[in-house]
């Protein structure tokens, strides 16, 4: 995803969602819940309840477009005891966060073999 986009801003939407929502959803989240404009090409991102999926919302100048990831053993490390509904990250963080690490300090997600059962 990294060289994909190069976005304006990054916003992670801190409670989780009902992932059976796609991108008219999403978008209608976002536009009820936050001042944030949706057409800049900023990333929204978006967890479960499980926290162990992420989606992220994006203007592509043509179009929106979602991009999902599943773990399949760990959980996203979300920052869930803060006050601010939306909160930004830069690029780093979000390739922290995508890798597994907490954005709240540094600690990894530990890595199994990678099974299906």
């Amino acid at each position: 995803m990294n060289g994909l986009i190069n976005p304006p801003a990054i916003y992670l939407y801190r409670a989780f969602v009902d992932f059976r929502k796609s991108i008219n959803g999403l978008a209608a989240l976002v536009e009820s819940d936050t001042d944030l404009p949706l057409d800049t090409g900023a990333l929204f991102l978006f967890t479960n309840k499980q926290r162990d999926k992420i989606k992220i919302l994006y203007w592509d100048k043509t179009g929106f477009a979602l991009w999902y990831k599943r773990l399949e053993k760990n959980k996203f490390k979300w920052p869930s005891k803060e006050d601010n509904q939306v909160f930004t990250l830069s690029k780093m963080e979000l390739e922290q966060l995508l890798a597994g690490f907490t954005i709240i300090g540094h600690k990894p997600i530990e890595i199994h073999d990678f099974t299906m059962s």
